[in-house]
C-alpha cells in the first residue's frame, strides 16, 4: 500500500484550517513546514477532484499551491523518522523516539517508532486525549483503544496503571506499529492487538475505560457498541471531531446512557469524557 505525499505552500495563518479540511478528506498525517505543510493519504483514497475544489475555495482568501507525489511505504516511514520531534503534554508526558535522549523531568516517558503523525501526539486530538487520561482512574482496569494508530494512548494507559490493553485498527501498518511500540515500552500489562473494528471484540469483554479518538461519523455509529463493552462507572474518552460536532456526540452519548464528565478543546478540535 503506497501513500500520497501532498506538499502545500500556504500562509501560516491558514495551515490549521487547511489541515482540518484535509482531515475531513481522509488525510491521516501532517507535518508543518516553513512553507506550509505536508499531508499524507493512502493512494487509494486520493481524490484529485476534491483537492481541486479545496484549492479553489482558499484561492479566494490566500495564496495556495499544491504538489503531490506517490511514496513507497519505506520512504514514507523514513520521512516521519526524519521529521519527528518529541511531544510534550504539560510537564508530565513526553512522547519520544528512540533516537531522542530521555528527559527525567517528565513523569511519563513514552517511546514510539514514529510512523504516523496522527497517532503520535502531533495531532490536536491525540494531545487532548492524553491530557484527559492524566485525570482518569487507570489502576487495575482493562482499557480498549479504538483505532489505536501507533498505540500511544494505550501505552499511556498502561503507564498510568492499566493491567490489560486491547487495541485494534483497520490499517495493518497501525497494528504492526502498535505491537512494535508496545514491545519497545516493555509494558507489564496484558496486551492484544488486531486488525479490524469494534465488531471483532468478544461480546463478553468488558472494560473499565475506552479510548476512542476516531472521527464524528464512526463515533456516532459506534458509541452504542462501546457502551456494551463498558462496565458501570467506567469511562469513555471521545475525540477526533471538531467543536462544531460536539453537540451531536454528546447527544448520542446521552441517548446511550452516558453522563458527560467534562470536555476540552484545542485549535477547534474537541474532546469529551463520559461515564457509564
Amino acid at each position: 500500500m503506497n501513500y500520497i505525499e501532498l506538499n502545500i505552500t500556504v500562509e501560516p495563518d491558514f495551515s490549521e484550517i487547511i489541515m482540518a479540511e484535509l482531515g475531513e478528506l481522509g488525510y491521516e498525517s501532517f507535518v508543518e513546514t516553513d512553507e506550509g505543510l505536508l499531508a499524507y493519504i493512502q493512494e487509494e483514497d486520493f481524490d484529485q477532484e476534491k483537492l481541486d475544489e479545496l484549492t479553489a475555495k482558499y484561492l479566494e482568501l490566500t495564496t495556495i499551491a499544491l504538489t503531490w507525489k506517490s511514496l513507497e511505504r519505506r520512504n514514507w516511514n523514513e520521512e516521519w523518522e526524519k521529521s519527528y520531534e518529541p511531544i510534550e503534554v504539560g510537564n508530565q508526558i513526553r512522547v519520544r523516539a528512540t533516537f531522542h535522549a530521555p528527559d527525567p523531568s517528565f513523569t511519563y516517558d513514552l517511546l514510539i517508532q514514529p510512523k504516523m503523525s496522527f497517532g503520535t501526539g502531533h495531532h490536536e486530538t491525540t494531545w487532548l486525549v492524553m491530557n484527559e487520561q492524566l485525570s482518569l482512574p487507570h489502576v487495575g482496569i482493562s482499557v480498549m483503544d479504538v483505532g489505536c494508530g501507533t498505540g500511544i494512548l494505550a501505552i499511556l494507559a498502561a503507564k498510568l496503571g492499566a493491567t490489560s490493553l486491547e487495541g485494534f485498527d483497520i490499517d495493518e501498518w497501525a497494528v504492526e506499529n502498535t505491537v512494535e511500540n508496545f514491545e519497545m515500552n516493555e509494558l507489564t500489562a496484558e496486551t492484544e492487538v488486531f486488525q479490524g473494528t469494534i465488531d471483532k471484540v468478544g461480546q463478553d469483554k468488558i472494560f473499565g475505560g475506552v479510548l476512542a479518538n476516531i472521527n464524528r461519523n464512526i463515533l456516532l455509529a459506534e458509541i452504542p457498541k462501546y457502551v456494551q463493552h463498558l462496565k458501570p462507572g467506567g469511562w469513555l474518552v471521545t475525540s477526533g471531531f471538531y467543536e462544531t460536532d460536539q453537540a451531536d456526540i454528546e447527544a448520542c452519548a446521552s441517548q446511550n446512557g452516558l453522563k458527560k464528565l467534562r470536555s476540552n478543546t484545542r485549535n477547534q478540535w474537541a474532546c469529551v469524557v463520559f461515564e457509564k
